[in-house]
C-alpha cells in the first residue's frame, strides 16, 4: 500500500456515478446508480461507501435509485473537526434526502450506519419511510448491555473503550492501517475470513482509513458516545430516542456478530411502534452486508417491497 494516500482511491469506476452534495454543512461524497425511490446506504465503521457496492446495484436493477454515501469524515466527504454526534449525523442523513431531490427515502445503514439510521428515523420519521438496520442494536438497547452485561457487551466493546486515548488514531493507520485488518478479522465470520474477497475489501478499508484526516473522524463519533454520556447532551440524546419509532424496521444481524453481539441487539424492537421484523442470519458476523450479500439483498428488496 506505502505512499501517501488520498480521496482518490475511493472513486472507483462502475455502473455508479459518482457526485458531491451539499447536505447539512458540509460536502458529502456520493455513490449513485439506478432511477426509482431512494434508497440511501450508510456503511458502518471501519468502512466506506465501497460496503454496497455489490448490493446497491442490484437494489437499482430491481427499480430503485440507490445511493451510497461516505459519512461525514470518511472516505471523500468532507472532514470538518467537530459534528459527530448522534444528533447531527442524523441530520446529515436527512439533509442528503433532501439534498438528492427527495421527499423521503428508505434508509439501509450498517454497524455505525445502522445507529445513524436509528437515530434518522426517530428524529425525523416523515423523511426516513423505511429503516434496515443490519449489525447494529437500537442505541439505547447498546446503552443498556454496556451496563447490564459486563461480561458480554462490555468485553466486546473494549476496542471502543481504546478509542478514547487521545491520538489514538495514529495507532488506527499504523502500519498501513493493520489494526482496521485486525478488527474487520475479529469482528467476521471465520468463513468469510478465508476468501479472497475478504482480503480485497480488509485491503480497501485499510486504505480508505489512511486517507488524511478520516481516522480521527471515524474516532470522534466514539468519542462523542462516551463523553455525552456524561453530559446535558448525552441525556436529551437519550430522552428523545425513548420515544417509539413509528418508521417500519427490519433489523437483520449476525449470529456471530462478535462486535455487537445479538442478545444486546434482540432487544430493539421495543423501540418501533410501525411494523417491526428481526432476522438473525447464522454462520454470519458483523459485515452482514459483505459476508451474505444474496440473503441481505432479498431480505432489502422484500422490507422495500412490503406494503407499509
Amino acid at each position: 500500500m506505502g505512499g501517501r494516500v488520498d480521496e482518490s482511491c475511493v472513486l472507483t469506476e462502475g455502473p455508479w456515478r459518482h457526485r458531491f452534495v451539499g447536505a447539512n454543512g458540509s460536502r458529502f461524497h456520493v455513490a449513485e446508480v439506478g432511477a426509482g425511490p431512494l434508497v440511501l446506504f450508510l456503511h458502518g465503521f471501519p468502512e466506506f461507501w465501497w460496503a454496497w457496492h455489490d448490493i446497491m446495484v442490484r437494489v437499482a436493477d430491481a427499480g430503485f435509485r440507490a445511493a451510497a454515501i461516505d459519512l461525514r469524515g470518511y472516505g471523500a466527504s468532507d472532514k470538518p473537526p467537530r459534528g459527530y454526534d448522534g444528533y447531527t449525523m442524523a441530520a446529515d442523513v436527512t439533509g442528503l434526502i433532501r439534498a438528492l431531490g427527495e421527499r423521503s427515502a428508505t434508509v439501509v445503514g450498517a454497524g455505525a450506519g445502522g445507529m445513524i439510521g436509528w437515530a434518522a428515523a426517530s428524529f425525523h420519521p416523515k423523511l426516513v419511510n423505511r429503516l434496515v438496520v443490519l449489525g447494529a442494536a437500537h442505541p439505547l438497547r447498546l446503552r443498556a448491555a454496556l451496563f447490564a452485561d459486563p461480561r458480554g457487551q462490555l468485553a466486546a466493546s473494549t476496542t471502543i473503550a481504546r478509542f478514547q486515548v487521545p491520538r489514538f488514531e495514529h495507532v488506527l493507520t499504523r502500519d498501513d492501517a493493520a489494526l482496521v485488518g485486525e478488527l474487520m478479522t475479529r469482528w467476521s465470520s471465520p468463513g468469510w475470513t478465508a476468501t479472497p474477497e475478504f482480503a480485497d475489501y480488509v485491503a480497501r478499508c485499510r486504505e480508505a482509513m489512511q486517507i488524511p484526516q478520516a481516522s480521527f473522524c471515524a474516532l470522534e463519533a466514539y468519542r462523542w458516545v462516551a463523553r455525552s454520556a456524561l453530559r446535558l447532551q448525552g441525556y436529551r440524546f437519550v430522552k428523545l430516542m425513548q420515544r417509539p419509532s413509528s418508521v417500519p424496521t427490519l433489523q437483520l444481524h449476525g449470529a456471530l456478530d462478535t462486535a455487537v453481539l445479538p442478545r444486546t441487539a434482540q432487544g430493539s424492537g421495543r423501540y418501533v411502534t410501525a411494523p417491526y421484523e428481526w432476522r438473525l442470519l447464522p454462520e454470519v458476523g458483523h459485515f452482514l452486508h459483505q459476508e451474505a450479500p444474496d440473503v441481505v439483498t432479498g431480505e432489502i428488496l422484500r422490507w422495500l417491497k412490503t406494503p407499509s
